[in-house]
């Protein structure tokens, strides 16, 4: 039977709303759009350059507790309300993707809060599944 498990971080919004940050499926792992929220205080930046930052970190712990890293990463979505806002994130994406080169799509769309001025989600694939 092919494991299942709900991954959460703590943040009030999965309890508001109903959702994990991360599921693990057998051998992939499907991390939820992530925000640049610092979930352990529930703040904010209001510069989309270290929102973005902080989406990597969720991200990247989310992934941890998976039991997988950004190596593994095959799908990554941006999500950005003003899309002027994404180029000035590509040196941080780069720094985390740059190696990986997952398959990728940015969305300009609303998000759910409007401090919020991006949110990553990615979809990576464990390679040792012990």
């Amino acid at each position: 039977m092919t494991e299942r498990r709900a991954i959460p971080s703590g943040s009030t919004f999965e309890e508001q709303i109903g959702y994990a940050r991360a599921v693990v499926d057998g051998d992939w792992v499907h991390v939820s759009g992530t925000t640049g929220f610092d979930y352990t205080t529930m703040t904010i930046s209001d510069d989309v350059v270290e929102q973005a930052r902080q989406c990597l970190r969720n991200i990247e712990s989310a992934l941890a507790e998976a039991g997988c890293t950004v190596a593994d990463v095959v799908r990554v979505r941006y999500l950005l309300p003003d899309r002027a806002d994404f180029e000035p994130c590509w040196p941080v994406l780069r720094r985390c993707f740059g190696e990986v080169r997952p398959a990728a799509t940015m969305l300009v769309c609303g998000l759910a809060d409007p401090r919020m001025k991006i949110e990553i989600e990615v979809c990576a694939r464990r390679r040792d599944t012990r």
